[in-house]
């Protein structure tokens, strides 16, 4: 497991690069995975956003798990989870090699956070420090009280994350799939596909718990298989 502080979130095991599918994002993979390294020198703040669900979650946390291949200490922190932390948290911060800050929109408004954030972005740039920031817009479409936020989140390299297509996460769920020792067809994949959330994040969920299903039933990943699944614990349709 990824060292962090003792924040009681727990990276998800398959949330690494070799695991996330890059179709047009090649230079931004490239790019965290040159942050995740200490000793690279360049410590420019990293800004990325996409709409919900094209991984930008995951990115942060395979930052981190490569910061913990090289037994680095780094901090995933979920701002969606505010309510569980106060802003105090970020105290002291600074002085670790990187910081990831995801769906920082959760907290626009939200003056002492702002504020919070605000001050962990001065000390990590004055301490050398790497700080990765999401969100699900560009830094000047955040809800911001704190217009001196906003600015200092632009001031590094932002990135939009490319959502994938549907054959493009067609191909990734497969090797998901794959990855997991579960064998899944093209008709099964188009099934599935067809009938269940097609945002990454809940297909990779479903992949899981249909490899839970399959183990259980000692059967075979097949349509009919699928079609039961799915009319006990049915996925709505994006």
């Amino acid at each position: 497991m990824a060292k962090q502080l003792p924040l009681s979130i727990r990276l998800r095991d398959h949330a690494t690069f070799d695991n996330f599918s890059q179709a047009d994002n090649q230079q931004l993979v490239s790019i965290l995975q040159r942050a995740a390294a200490p000793d690279d020198g360049d410590t420019t703040p990293l800004y990325l956003w996409g709409a919900a669900g094209c991984g930008k979650s995951h990115l942060m946390q395979a930052a981190c798990h490569q910061m913990a291949a090289r037994d680095e200490v780094a901090v995933y922190l979920p701002l969606r989870d505010y309510q569980l932390f106060s802003p105090e948290i970020l105290d002291g911060m600074e002085s670790l090699p990187l910081v990831c800050v995801d769906d920082i929109e959760a907290i626009a408004g939200l003056r002492e956070w702002e504020e919070a954030i605000f001050h962990l972005y001065n000390r990590m740039q004055s301490n050398g420090s790497q700080l990765l920031v999401s969100a699900n817009t560009a830094p000047q479409g955040l809800a911001l009280v704190l217009p001196d936020l906003a600015t200092r989140l632009g001031w590094g390299l932002v990135f939009q994350l490319n959502e994938l297509d549907d054959e493009q996460k067609m191909v990734a769920l497969q090797a998901r799939a794959a990855a997991i020792g579960m064998q899944m067809n093209d008709d099964v994949a188009r099934y599935l596909f067809s009938r269940t959330r097609r945002d990454m994040h809940s297909l990779f969920s479903l992949i899981e718990a249909l490899d839970d299903a399959t183990l259980v039933a000692q059967r075979r990943l097949t349509i009919p298989f699928l079609k039961g699944f799915l009319a006990r614990d049915l996925t709505p349709l994006s």
